[in-house]
Parts: structure tokens; sequence; C-alpha cells
């Protein structure tokens, strides 16, 4: 029988940092909206998966509104999270990344590409 992964259950230190990235996250991977960030990585040169290069380039921040508002960067909120929230951001992001409907998937493959 095969076993199911259950993420494990690690509270977040820093809610007052994690919570404005994660809704920017949430926000810009909305069905509604996910396009227009495929679209800001496809133009930046950004691969999806490099969360790291998404940070450097302000990717969410063009494209999220709030968070732009905010006057806070998603790199400035991210560095200030200890390790094990970086590590939970990483993880929201990628699982979000995964989450995108498959049509749209394909319509970008460039940039979901692994290399």
């Amino acid at each position: 029988m095969a076993q199911i992964f259950q993420k494990a259950l690690i509270p977040v230190e820093r809610p007052d940092l994690f919570n404005p990235l994660q809704s920017a996250i949430e926000r810009v991977f909305a069905a509604d909206r996910v396009e227009q960030f495929l679209k800001r990585l496809v133009k930046t040169g950004v691969s999806i998966r490099n969360f790291q290069d998404v940070l450097n380039k302000h990717v969410l921040e063009a494209v999220d509104q709030t968070l732009k508002d905010s006057r806070q960067s998603a790199r400035s909120l991210y560095d200030a999270l200890p390790v094990s929230d970086q590590a939970q951001m990483r993880e929201l992001y990628l699982t979000a990344l995964e989450s995108v409907e498959q049509s749209v998937r394909e319509k970008y493959a460039k940039i979901y590409r692994y290399y």
C-alpha cells in the first residue's frame, strides 16, 4: 500500500511577515490572474520554478497591486523570515505553481521547464 505524503505541521514563527507574502502568492496564482503572472515571468526571462529569481526581479510586486501598495517587497518580507518560515514559503510557492490548470501550464511550457 502506498503512503500518502503528509506535510509536517510546523508553526509559522513570523505570521506578520509570512501572511502578506502568502496572500500575494495566492492572489497571483488565482485562476483569473495567473496568466498575467506567467506573462510577466516570460517577459523577465524567469523560470517559474526559480523562486529566488521571482523575488529578485520583483515579479510578484509587478503583478500584485496589493503587495505593491504595501510598499514592502516580496524579497524583503522573505529575507526577514526565519529559515523555517522561508522553507514553508518556498513549499507554498512550489505547490501553487503545480496547481495551475494543465492547459495553462502547457501554454507556458517554456517557463515550466526544469532547465
